[in-house]
């Protein structure tokens, strides 16, 4: 009789044991499938603050000071998650791997840019035509300075490297990978207050974001951003851009 109800015993044990040893596996099994999903909405939600929500708020704030004044703050968290979140290395911000053609060709497309930026001013806003080298001729030259370095570049990595790399299991293939880039980085400009300046960086994103997507030098694309940021300044659209730039001009 003892014997028989150790063995019942033993057996409701053991069945026991073995649900909850079903419900740990079935549990794992989940968690292994909501992980990757969990991580997706994680990255889509940071995204959508980090590339929209936060232009929106300076948007909606008139006082804020100049918009560029955030750059190196969110570039360093930006380089840190690059850094600790992702297999990037220090030197890929050095990287110009680039063949002749792939030089000729985008100078060709700087060229016609500057054309067609000319065009555009002469056409639809000839009183502001080199506005800012004729108005002030050393702040058009610590521009043409300072710009690529200190603002082009820095944009590079974030709406080139850090895009690419962090949210690339977001995006199915390179052209989605390119539109968000492009995007991203054209609502940016929202700051700016104006319809001209989003469309050109949206325009300027896409090819920027394309020739990232070819070349994976954030160096590159950033000479090609600084030379379109100086072609803006010279040629008379750089109010879309500056907020305040007629105060410094005499």
């Amino acid at each position: 009789m003892c014997n028989f109800r150790g063995v019942i015993q033993q057996s409701i044990t053991n069945n026991h044991q073995g649900s909850h040893s079903k419900r740990y596996k079935e549990f794992t099994k989940l968690f292994r499938i909501m992980n990757p999903l969990l991580k997706l909405i994680f990255l889509g939600f940071e995204f959508i603050i980090l590339f929209f929500g936060i232009p929106i708020l300076i948007f909606l704030d008139t006082g804020f000071i100049h918009p560029s004044v955030v750059l190196l703050p969110v570039l360093i968290v930006i380089i840190l998650l690059l850094r600790f979140s992702t297999d990037f290395t220090f030197k890929e911000l050095i990287i110009l791997n680039i063949t002749r053609r792939e030089v000729l060709r985008n100078a060709i497309v700087m060229l016609t840019s500057g054309i067609f930026m000319l065009l555009m001013v002469l056409l639809m806003d000839r009183e502001n035509l080199f506005n800012l080298p004729k108005g002030n001729i050393v702040v058009w030259i610590l521009l043409c300075t300072f710009y690529p370095v200190f603002s082009a570049y820095g944009q590079e990595i974030i709406y080139r490297t850090f895009l690419f790399r962090r949210y690339k299991i977001l995006f199915k293939n390179d052209r989605l990978i390119i539109l968000s880039s492009g995007i991203a980085f054209s609502f940016m400009h929202i700051v700016y207050y104006s319809p001209i300046s989003m469309v050109l960086t949206l325009i300027g994103g896409l090819y920027l974001a394309y020739v990232y997507s070819k070349t994976r030098s954030v160096l590159f694309t950033a000479i090609l951003h600084g030379i379109l940021g100086i072609l803006v300044f010279t040629v008379g659209l750089g109010h879309y851009f500056w907020l305040d730039m007629f105060e410094y001009i005499h």
